[in-house]
């Protein structure tokens, strides 16, 4: 009997997740990821920071703006990487109030490749990937330029 019961939960969850594939839609999202303040002690191994951070049409900051960055990052490397947790928060006509959840390591000075773990509003049930290459990496700026890949399901809502 609880042989059955596997098989009969595992076939559900294969079905799920077949039709999941079958339906979701995978977009690309290109923008800037402006940080509007750089501080100085940020560099401290075990420092935690909170941000709030501008994502724009281009790399120049008085682009268009078409959302936040909002999170939380640590640095847990000696060699000065970071442990990422943000929301991309989008306010832009075509995905206004969606967001995608972003989680992973950040190496300083390199193509930063993240897994996205979820996401909501025209993002439900995403997952996928982005990738962060620094652009303005100053004192007193940094832009990075995102490629974000996501497999999501658009629900209508009632």
């Amino acid at each position: 009997m609880a042989s059955s019961l596997s098989e009969t939960v595992l076939l559900s969850l294969l079905l799920f997740l077949t039709l999941h594939q079958a339906c979701a839609e995978m977009t690309h999202l290109h923008f800037y990821f402006h940080v509007d303040h750089v501080e100085s002690n940020s560099t401290d191994y075990g420092a935690i920071s909170v941000l709030d951070e501008s994502l724009r049409e281009g790399q120049d900051n008085s682009s268009t703006l078409i959302g936040r960055g909002q999170g939380l990052q640590a640095e847990v490397g000696k060699d000065g990487s970071f442990l990422t947790m943000f929301n991309l928060l989008f306010i832009d006509e075509k995905y206004n109030g969606s967001t995608l959840a972003i989680y992973g390591r950040a190496p300083l000075g390199t193509t930063i490749e993240r897994p996205v773990i979820g996401g909501t509003g025209k993002f439900r049930m995403a997952k996928g990937y982005s990738l962060a290459t620094p652009l303005v990496f100053t004192a007193t700026q940094i832009v990075y330029e995102y490629n974000v890949y996501v497999w999501h399901i658009e629900m209508k809502d009632d």
